[in-house]
């Protein structure tokens, strides 16, 4: 059986990818070119302000298919036009917020696409292994050390161990931790919480956090009294205030 990889909008503003590719959602080439697909395809509607991808099963993602044919296995590792590489930076560039719902197993590539999430949140049976050094390869050493750490970033790369979901959330490589049953509705809800508020200020701060951590304070500065210049003079920011001195919800347009 052929895996999948499903987009659906649970409600206004959210989308929600789910890998399915028993028994730990493995991706093979084609999968990613399908994964690839289908995140273009959220980030294309203007509607769609909050993202979430889980995998189903007991497994987020196991990374790139071993079973495939070496030629296979490099188009997924990033040798080719559609593979993980691709969606890395699709989802790192992405105008809408990413949340990752790790439901259970994340190895290897998976882990670098938890990673690739601007938010990840796991269930309590979740458990994260940076297996590159497990397989000749290597994985996560850029991404890894600047969320968690130098030190632990290590003690995961260089061991190729899995890490349980408590260790996870003590670290910050996820900021909260859920029942397996809750998981996805708590996704969810923070989803909708990010896809109700003002848009293009999500958007703007989004840009600001991802380019910024690598610049020196006056640049950071610069870019955010830029981003700022903008914002202050949208509706949104109207309606936000007149909302505010309304007391009532904003109704925000993306404008």
């Amino acid at each position: 059986m052929t895996g999948s990889v499903e987009l659906t909008f649970p409600e206004p503003g959210v989308a929600l990818l789910e890998i399915d590719n028993p028994p730990v959602n493995a991706m093979s080439a084609s999968m990613l070119a399908t994964m690839n697909d289908r995140v273009a395809e959220a980030q294309v509607d203007d509607a769609v302000r909050a993202i979430v991808i889980t995998g189903r099963g007991r497994a987020f993602c196991s990374g790139a298919d071993l079973k495939e044919p070496v030629a296979g296995r490099r188009a997924a590792e990033g040798e080719g036009p559609s593979g993980f590489g691709l969606l890395f930076e699709l989802l790192r560039s992405s105008r809408a917020p990413v949340i990752g719902a790790v439901n259970g197993l994340c190895i290897g590539g998976g882990l670098e696409l938890a990673l690739s999430c601007d938010l990840r949140i796991a269930s309590t049976q979740a458990s994260f292994t940076a297996a590159g050094v497990n397989v000749g390869l290597m994985a996560s050493a850029y991404r890894l050390p600047r969320l968690i750490g130098e030190s632990r970033a290590k003690a995961m790369l260089l061991t190729g161990l899995p890490h349980d979901a408590a260790t996870a959330e003590r670290w910050g490589l996820v900021t909260a931790l859920h029942e397996p049953a809750e998981l996805l509705e708590a996704a969810l809800r923070l989803a909708h919480r990010i896809a109700g508020r003002a848009p293009l200020s999500v958007e703007a701060t989004k840009r600001v956090v991802d380019a910024s951590f690598d610049m020196a304070p006056a640049a950071a500065d610069s870019m955010m009294r830029h981003e700022l210049s903008t914002l202050i003079t949208s509706n949104d920011h109207r309606e936000a205030v007149q909302a505010f001195r309304d007391r009532r919800a904003p109704h925000f347009t993306r404008s």
